[in-house]
């Protein structure tokens, strides 16, 4: 693969090139991290090394097309226009760039994959929420989003049986009990270091519900930067924990008879510096309605690995049902009370977990959201209970990757939005992944999850 086209020119003179370039050298910087997300949910990238960094901000670095057909167990799928022929760059965005405290000497900069010559590849992740974000600035709105993953801490050791490796929490400590503020101090106080240090603010921190089990929230931001954080965030939580001989994972379900992790994504809409959910309840209605009317098949977005569907059950507190209500925490769509009053209402979507790509997941909220306002569509009644307390009632979620699948391929609003090169090459990538564990015991499933999420 050739590196380097000639008279390629893919990145204009931006403000930021000459500081990354003095940051880098000052900061011991050698190597540099080119960071894209997958159609399987996976962080990829390529690296450039200080020497020849400011080249590198002008061209990319070459990368083969075929890589955004690959899924999470690194199968190659067949996709049209993704084959061993093709060439795309990956093309760092400077405003990106933040030192990596985890890896002492690298740095990083979130990229988009564009064609040769500097336009956007169809099937850029990053390219399909900017082109959201620009969808609802035509509308005169802007979106605040944050991402409230929860991942788990402990070791990585051989399967005594021979199996798959596991997954052995860090303790057993209780729901938000001190003890697991106390077992897990020393990475907890790295983890939020090397988070502040790229500029991510922490919001807030707690032991979680299951062994070993972690939440740590950062601040809200407009929504590229909020998917660029929670890309960063993903990495720092594992590479902190392997720095301290330690295994952290994000996937939705690492221990099949313990709590899941998710990431809630919690939403704000502005227009005029005003947040629109706490001005307008017809507009805030009608972008829950579309919220509503799509969540099947956002739900393939979201929640975008086969593990996703074993965390979204009845009763736990993850959504199983498409419904919404104020402070529900069951339902699929949580209308959240203000925080103190300066604090500004916002809606948190339950089905949404860290094996998803979040700029597709962030991208189709906002297509979703938009289009209830487009159609001013009706969510119908908010729900005050638990929908589970009433069988039958509710309409429930998708219960497996599948299904979810084949609602997204129904959905011609989400379908329109992705286009043909990306919905074809997500929809194939994803269906691999299903076959691929289907006939595979649960242990296997845990492991693949577990090592890559």
């Amino acid at each position: 693969m050739r590196d380097r086209p000639s008279g390629t020119k893919i990145n204009q003179p931006d403000p930021h090139v000459r500081r990354i370039l003095e940051r880098a050298e000052l900061e011991g910087i050698e190597l540099i991290r080119f960071l894209y997300a997958d159609h399987g949910g996976v962080i990829r990238g390529k690296a450039a090394s200080r020497s020849r960094l400011a080249e590198r901000l002008r061209t990319g670095i070459g990368h083969t097309v075929a890589m955004m057909a690959m899924n999470m167990l690194d199968q190659l799928q067949e996709v049209e226009h993704m084959s061993p022929v093709g060439e795309v760059r990956i093309v760092p965005d400077p405003a990106t760039y933040v030192p990596l405290p985890h890896a002492p000497g690298a740095a990083a900069m979130l990229s988009d994959l564009c064609l040769p010559d500097g336009t956007p590849w169809d099937a850029c992740a990053r390219t399909f929420l900017k082109n959201a974000v620009a969808e609802l600035a035509s509308e005169n709105y802007t979106l605040q989003a944050a991402f409230e993953p929860e991942f788990t801490l402990g070791r990585r050791l051989p399967d005594p049986s021979g199996g798959p490796d596991r997954l052995v929490p860090l303790d057993d400590a209780l729901c938000y009990a001190n003890a697991g503020f106390d077992t897990a101090h020393d990475y907890t106080i790295k983890l939020m270091r090397a988070l502040e240090t790229q500029g991510l603010r922490v919001e807030h921190y707690h032991p979680e519900l299951g062994p070993g089990q972690q939440e740590l929230s950062i601040r809200h931001a407009p929504a590229l930067r909020a998917a660029d954080n929670h890309v960063l965030y993903r990495e720092t939580v594992r590479g902190v924990a392997m720095r301290m001989s330690m295994w952290a994972t994000l996937a939705p379900k690492p221990l099949a008879d313990q709590s899941g992790n998710g990431a809630h994504l919690h939403l704000s809409l502005w227009r005029d510096s005003q947040n629109v959910f706490g001005e307008d309840d017809e507009i805030r209605a009608a972008f829950i309605g579309g919220l509503i009317a799509h969540l099947p098949a956002l739900t393939a977005l979201t929640c975008g690995s086969v593990n996703s569907f074993r965390r979204l059950s009845p009763r736990s507190w993850s959504s199983a049902y498409a419904v919404y209500g104020p402070d529900n925490r069951e339902a699929a769509v949580r209308v959240c009370s203000p925080l103190g009053e300066s604090g500004e209402p916002n809606l948190e979507l339950k089905p949404s977990d860290s094996s998803a790509n979040p700029y597709l997941s962030l991208g189709a909220v906002i297509h979703a959201g938009l289009d209830g306002i487009r159609r001013k569509l009706d969510p119908g009644e908010p729900v005050d209970v638990d929908p589970d307390t009433r069988p039958g009632r509710y309409p429930r979620l998708p219960a497996s990757l599948p299904e979810a699948l084949d609602a997204l391929e129904a959905d011609e609003v989400l379908m329109e939005a992705l286009g043909p090169l990306r919905r074809n090459a997500y929809l194939t990538v994803k269906r691999s992944e299903a076959a691929a564990f289907a006939g595979r015991d649960v242990s296997y499933e845990l492991f693949n999850h577990l090592r890559v999420f």
